[in-house]
């Protein structure tokens, strides 16, 4: 595995050494929530808390990509206040994945709270917002963020900076997995690995190596109580197998700004992977099944990615 750079103070508070795709993604969900008519996720806060350089990066690139003719800026119009980058991030092929898990995912962890689950972590938090708008059933949820410093310390400058709160019960956890087990991380904190927990892994398994994840699953497993469950996405891997994630839009694009697609799993392997690693696989949808659960009626028009998909797994041995 590729040696990370050690950061500096100054790296870690830049938003060019952040993740792209994590900035991207708050700012998708708050477009979702102002913007398209029914609303799946009430999630506004990507808006307040992405720089506004980002924004006027993005602005930039679709004016060149406007200019160069390329199929991603097809129909993108410029009206003013923001439209130009709005419809970009609307028409990203991924745009339905990422609201849509987003709501499965807080479905699951909210029915996980009523069976009593007192502890989330999430596993590539990004600018995920959860621990800023906590609705009154997680009043007494831990929420255990773990993400690599310069996206984590960018995001804890962020919030800082629109003087917000998160409390006590929020714990920031910085921490490059690909050096250190999620095990270690979780221990520097409070965490009770003897009570079960709820975890969210989304829109971070594509983008790492095969045998990362499977260390990633049975770090998680072994991090969490029996009961436990974990909900993940990932790309199936046929679509690896047959070179169409490379050449797509998507993934062209998240080539492009160095975070490529690289790895995915088998479906119909799935739960048999799942099961060594410590887990029952309990439900496994693809983004079909996402959109027409939450949007039945089509109203927002999303777009399902095809070799996507989400799985929720329990954790059986630990």
């Amino acid at each position: 595995m590729t040696r990370r750079r050690r950061l500096t103070d100054q790296d870690t508070m830049q938003p060019t050494t952040a993740s792209k795709t994590a900035l991207a993604t708050a700012l998708m969900r708050a477009l979702h929530t102002r913007a398209d008519p029914h609303r799946i996720l009430d999630d506004p806060w990507g808006d307040r808390l992405v720089p506004e350089v980002v924004r006027t990066t993005i602005h930039q690139r679709v004016l060149d990509a406007i200019a160069a003719g390329h199929p991603a800026a097809a129909g993108v119009v410029d009206t003013g206040g923001g439209a130009l980058v709005d419809g970009w991030l609307r028409g990203n092929p991924a745009y339905a994945n990422i609201i849509t898990r987003s709501r499965y995912a807080e479905d699951a962890l909210h029915d996980a709270i009523a069976r009593g689950c007192t502890q989330y972590v999430l596993v590539g938090a990004g600018f995920d917002s959860y621990a800023l708008r906590r609705p009154p059933q997680a009043a007494h949820l831990h929420v255990y963020e773990v993400d690599h410093p310069a996206t984590q310390s960018l995001k804890r400058m962020r919030i800082a900076e629109c003087g917000l709160a998160v409390g006590d019960a929020t714990h920031f956890l910085a921490a490059d997995l690909a050096a250190e087990s999620l095990e270690s991380v979780l221990g520097r904190s409070g965490y009770d690995r003897s009570k079960p927990a709820f975890y969210a892994w989304l829109g971070v398994t594509m983008y790492l190596p095969r045998e990362v994840n499977q260390q990633a699953l049975r770090g998680i497993a072994r991090s969490a109580a029996a009961g436990s469950e974990l909900v993940f996405t990932y790309v199936d891997q046929a679509a690896f197998d047959r070179r169409e994630i490379g050449g797509s839009l998507l993934g062209q694009s998240v080539a492009s700004i160095g975070e490529p697609f690289l790895s995915g799993f088998d479906p119909k392997a799935l739960a048999h992977e799942l099961q060594d690693a410590g887990f029952e696989l309990l439900e496994d949808l693809t983004d079909f099944q996402l959109v027409e659960r939450y949007d039945p009626q089509g109203l927002n028009g999303l777009k399902p990615l095809p070799h996507s998909r989400i799985a929720r797994a329990r954790v059986t041995s630990a």
